[in-house]
């Protein structure tokens, strides 16, 4: 079985700021905010939430099912992907525009500041997949072209197919109806902190009237781990603590990918979120967000150590 990964292919550009973007910015100057940050550290990788997810997912064994879109430069790209065994067949290949790019800058306490510019994938296209309908178990829609993130939740509704809301960094772009549409039909929301609070404030809810029409609301709070809301109540993960951070870019679609696995092999809610978390762990030891490799015992050893339980064996 298969495991839709709706959303975008991008290059990364990743600024480093030796300081504080907090202490950069007066709150209460807003209205003339000017401000430049001297990055001395400069990197370029492959990344994108839906490349980030399946690359995570196919580490870990699983089948994902690519649908994004690349650019005029994006051949390269779609190599990688198909030389490590993930299916390209709906990676859409546009000439008309370059591939998404996302300008990331991260300062010394791991704030970020992400400029993405859509590309290709402003143009790109939502395929007909309703022949593969059977082969998909899980879909995640994750930040891409809002009309096409739109598309998919649509398809998995209409299809019965049980997707995770990401909208991520395009809770912006989204409208309100869109919003609650996602949240409403999905069968949990995926989002941090500050995205979560964005789109309680915009809808006007909580974590107890989200789950009147979805199954869990899942929280990551970087370091502090993550917390689930269901209608058990609120479980909390503690952090799986890397050996060292090098950049956190990446973290969450690697936590997603985890959680997406264990779930697929019908694990337990709180151990799909343990394997999640150390995934998560991984990503942040590498400048990039796609690791080159995943040594799966050494990764249930690290759960294991973290949480002192034994994660189960993946399907």
């Amino acid at each position: 079985m298969k495991i839709l990964v709706n959303g975008s292919t991008a290059y990364d550009l990743l600024l480093g700021y030796n300081g504080s973007f907090a202490d950069a910015i007066d709150t209460s100057a807003l209205d003339t905010l000017a401000v430049s940050f001297f990055a001395p550290h400069f990197a370029r990788h492959h990344g994108g939430t839906a490349a980030n997810i399946a690359w995570s997912l196919n580490l870990l064994g699983k089948d994902p099912m690519l649908v994004t879109t690349v650019g005029s430069d994006g051949i390269e790209y779609r190599n990688l992907l198909e030389n490590r065994g993930i299916s390209i067949e709906y990676v859409e290949q546009l000439q008309t525009a370059a591939t998404a790019t996302a300008i990331i800058g991260t300062d010394s306490s791991a704030r970020q500041i992400t400029f993405f510019h859509p590309g290709a994938d402003a143009d790109g296209s939502f395929p007909d997949l309703l022949d593969r309908r059977e082969e998909i178990s899980h879909a995640i829609i994750s930040p891409r072209n809002a009309v096409l993130m739109m598309e998919g939740i649509r398809w998995c509704t209409e299809y019965k197919v049980p997707f995770f809301f990401d909208p991520g960094q395009q809770v912006l772009a989204l409208s309100d109806d869109e919003l609650r549409f996602g949240v409403e039909h999905s069968e949990g929301v995926i989002a941090n902190e500050y995205e979560w609070g964005l789109i309680t404030d915009r809808l006007g809810i909580d974590e107890q009237s989200a789950l009147e029409t979805t199954s869990m609301v899942i929280v990551t709070r970087g370091d502090a781990g993550v917390t689930c809301f269901s209608k058990e109540g609120a479980l909390n993960v503690g952090p799986c603590t890397p050996d060292q951070v090098v950049n956190p870019t990446g973290a969450g679609d690697a936590f997603r990918a985890g959680f997406l696995a264990g779930l697929q092999s019908e694990w337990s809610l709180i151990d799909s979120l343990r394997l999640g978390n150390a995934m998560g762990s991984l990503a942040v030891e590498i400048e990039g967000t796609l690791i080159d490799h995943v040594d799966r015992d050494a990764v249930w050893a690290r759960a294991e150590e973290v949480y002192g339980e034994h994660l189960p064996m993946m399907k």
